[in-house]
């Protein structure tokens, strides 16, 4: 059985899955889970990547954002945040830059990832440093580190074009699923692909289970 890890673009999953639902609704453990359970997969983590707010630009949402996180932490996913922030495209250069230099890679690997990422700015919204972080870490855990051999991507972000064809190009796996909006034909293309419907996301509610049994109906002999 093969082994995985799900990563979660947290931010492009947010503002896709709440063209549908409240994305907080929706268990990703449960959707990973459901994932590799039809694709036969060994989950091993899911790791979930997200900018968070700054404090000073409303307290009820920083605060909010921060309970869901520690919920995420309290189901054993693995939590990987940065600071949202605005930044000028040579700033933006920069981090990618210090973000490579800080990882430790061997001379192989350094001048792939830095040929696939530095290229990567985008002045026109706020960058994160996280799609980043997310798109080295599959790398590394894959390639470098082979802590998996199927790295699941949940994202519709045509980002992560790159990292998927340097993994593949080293002979490993990417799968990538998200929901009908916002899923680019680049990615598809790129990566064997799962559409995430409407349904699926329905079995995936937190309270889906519980939701099942009210709608069970009583026996006859029993009391209302």
């Amino acid at each position: 059985m093969k082994d995985a890890i799900v990563f979660v673009d947290a931010n492009n999953w947010y503002h896709n899955v709440k063209k549908i639902f409240r994305p907080s609704k929706i268990s990703i453990k449960k959707i990973s889970e459901l994932i590799c359970h039809n694709l036969k997969f060994n989950l091993k983590e899911v790791r979930w990547y997200a900018s968070i707010p700054d404090i000073a630009d409303g307290e009820e949402v920083y605060y909010d954002h921060m309970r869901f996180l520690s919920s995420l932490e309290k189901e054993g996913i693995k939590v990987i945040t940065r600071k949202l922030q605005r930044l000028s495209a040579k700033e933006i250069l920069k981090k990618k830059k210090d973000t490579i230099e800080s990882l430790d890679l061997c001379k192989n690997c350094k001048p792939l990832i830095e040929a696939s990422f530095l290229d990567l700015a985008d002045i026109n919204r706020k960058e994160k440093g996280i799609d980043v972080w997310l798109a080295i870490d599959m790398i590394k855990k894959s390639i470098i580190d082979k802590e998996c051999d199927v790295c699941i991507l949940i994202s519709g972000d045509t980002d992560f074009v790159p990292a998927v064809k340097l993994i593949q190009k080293a002979k490993k796996e990417v799968l990538s699923a998200f929901v009908p909006y916002g899923y680019s034909n680049e990615l598809r293309n790129s990566t064997s692909y799962f559409i995430i419907r409407k349904e699926t996301l329905i079995k995936c509610f937190r309270d889906y289970e519980s939701k099942k049994e009210k709608k069970k109906p009583k026996n006859k002999n029993e009391s209302l």
